[in-house]
């Protein structure tokens, strides 16, 4: 019996040996699983700097963007000054620009006047800005293709447009391609070329001035000299 109760003894030891190395086997895992989460979570210390980082990148793009936005852009208007134009004889002289002459428009218009054109303007555009012709004008021997020049007085009615004068001889700065061509030793090429030039600098401001024409030498020009004028 002493025998039996010993080994029953031992074999307990034994059996309670074998649970204790099973519980502690069992029991290892766990303590690898908290040692592993401990070293994934970091400490308070490591997450103030990379906080700061991530606020410092965020304030700088936030900047960048602002300062790169798009700023909208006002465009003053531009208003045209336009031609201005008096039709009124008792009016003062318009102001006149580089590109425009002053035309004094007189006879059967409805407002004889002053009118201010563009350079280039003809009669058919004084004609128009004084207002139109009157019911009873008579136009069918005006050149309403005429060209104008600036200072020049245009008369509607029986008379052509020309300036008012009883001087015989011709103006240059007014005369048409065919007056011109009436001038001894000027022909239709030689007229053309005057008023090309008369184009050109808007006016002539002597008579010398036509020797600068192409073709007109000191020759014709002392036959032309006495006959024309500004």
């Amino acid at each position: 019996m002493q025998v039996f109760r010993k080994n029953k003894a031992q074999l307990s030891s034994a059996a309670s040996e074998r649970l204790q190395k099973l519980l502690g086997s069992r029991t290892a895992p766990l303590g690898g699983a908290e040692s592993e989460q401990m070293l994934v979570t970091p400490p308070p210390q490591a997450i103030r700097p990379i906080l700061k980082i991530v606020i410092a990148v965020v304030l700088l793009t936030a900047g960048l963007v602002w300062l790169n936005r798009p700023t909208p852009v006002s465009v003053p208007e531009v208003a045209s000054p336009g031609i201005q134009i008096s039709t009124n004889s008792n009016s003062p002289v318009p102001v006149q620009g580089i590109d425009q002459i002053v035309v004094d428009v007189k006879g059967d218009v409805l407002t004889p006047g002053l009118v201010t054109l563009p350079a280039g303007a003809r009669v058919a555009d004084a004609i128009a800005a004084a207002g139109g012709i009157s019911p009873n004008a008579n136009v069918t021997s005006l050149n309403l293709a005429e060209r104008l020049s600036d200072g020049q007085m245009v008369i509607i009615g029986n008379s052509q447009s020309q300036p008012a004068s009883s001087d015989p001889r011709i103006n240059l700065n007014l005369a048409t391609e065919s007056e011109l061509d009436s001038l001894p030793g000027v022909g239709p090429v030689m007229a053309g070329r005057i008023i090309a030039w008369r184009e050109t600098n808007h006016k002539f401001h002597s008579i010398e001035e036509l020797q600068e024409v192409p073709g007109i030498g000191p020759k014709v020009f002392a036959n032309l000299k006495s006959l024309v004028r500004i």
